[in-house]
């Protein structure tokens, strides 16, 4: 069962997302109007050293007004290439510069509503730069055991669902391969 937009417009837009109104053609023929948010991508990045402890950031949303544990992220500009942006990011909010990056996973965090894809990144090396530019994205920074990963998502510190989606993957590549 596929349902068809027919036409989109803008009603708002500034240079982060933009909320449009679609008109959609139900399978049955019917239409409804569903409101979406487009925005730009999102590219994230993480590193996992030798002692299998992989780079968090401790921050609260005040969106939600919680604090959890999450990878550095934040949105590609314009021109930009993704990865690039994923080492940008991570260094910004982090001070730790990534060695190669390897594509872990995209993923779309909430796509009935956002044509979001979050690209996410991970290395096996980095190299600590100084003090992150970004300080003011998180409350602290933290290398963390992937052996605790599973539990920490279950006791909800990891809230975000794409962070904790790739903290999976990473624990079981992580920790299956040696």
């Amino acid at each position: 069962m596929q349902w068809t937009k027919q036409n989109e417009q803008t009603v708002y837009e500034n240079r982060w997302f933009s909320v449009n109104l679609a008109d959609v053609e139900l399978p049955d023929g019917r239409h409804l109007d569903h409101f979406l948010i487009r925005l730009r991508p999102v590219a994230v990045a993480t590193v996992v050293n030798e002692a299998g402890e992989v780079l968090l950031l401790w921050r609260h949303r005040f969106i939600t007004d919680s604090w959890g544990w999450e990878l550095a992220a934040g949105v590609v500009e314009d021109g930009e290439d993704i990865a690039v942006a994923a080492a940008r990011e991570l260094e910004e909010e982090t001070g730790w510069r990534p060695g190669t990056l390897h594509h872990l996973m995209t993923v779309e965090p909430s796509n009935g509503l956002t044509d979001a894809r979050h690209h996410i990144y991970w290395s096996d090396e980095g190299e600590y730069v100084g003090h992150p530019v970004d300080d003011f994205e998180s409350d602290r920074r933290e290398w963390v055991s992937l052996k605790l990963v599973p539990d920490m998502i279950a006791r909800g510190e990891v809230p975000a669902a794409n962070m904790a989606a790739a903290l999976l993957l990473l624990h079981h590549l992580r920790l299956t391969d040696d």
